[in-house]
């Protein structure tokens, strides 16, 4: 699959880079890092921290779309997004961490503190790398 086809079957649409939503995002990103930095990672929070470390690298990755002008309606796509910018690894995590997300919010399996802040460190470390590397100056 490509990212050309969420375009395709209308799950991502081209139009105008949106800087001002690229600007919100990235607050809301780091709000809801700044909310984390206070919660303790145990069995009854694992989940809920989880689904929103993902949520702050989600926005950060739908920032990127956006500064290049892209509106996605999938989380899917935003893989094959990243995919199609070279950046196969943290494609690759970023779907890792999606589909344990999806486990909670669809599934309502439970996760572990082990996997909790696992997930804490690799969506802190990919937001890192996006924001140097696609957006200094915001």
């Amino acid at each position: 699959m490509r990212f050309q086809d969420f375009i395709e079957q209308g799950k991502a649409r081209k139009g105008s880079p949106d800087v001002s939503k690229v600007k919100s995002l990235l607050e809301t990103s780091n709000n809801h890092l700044l909310f984390l930095e206070n919660q303790k990672i145990n069995e009854v929070s694992a989940g809920s921290i989880l689904t929103t470390y993902y949520e702050a690298l989600r926005e950060i990755v739908e920032a990127i779309c956006l500064k290049e002008g892209f509106k996605v309606y999938s989380h899917e796509a935003f893989t094959y997004f990243l995919k199609e910018k070279n950046e196969d690894i943290i494609a690759i995590k970023f779907d890792n961490l999606r589909k344990l997300r999806n486990s909670i919010n669809y599934y309502g399996e439970k996760i572990s503190y082990k996997e909790a802040e696992y997930a804490k460190e690799e969506a802190l470390k990919l937001i890192r790398l996006l924001k140097n590397a696609y957006l200094k100056g915001f």
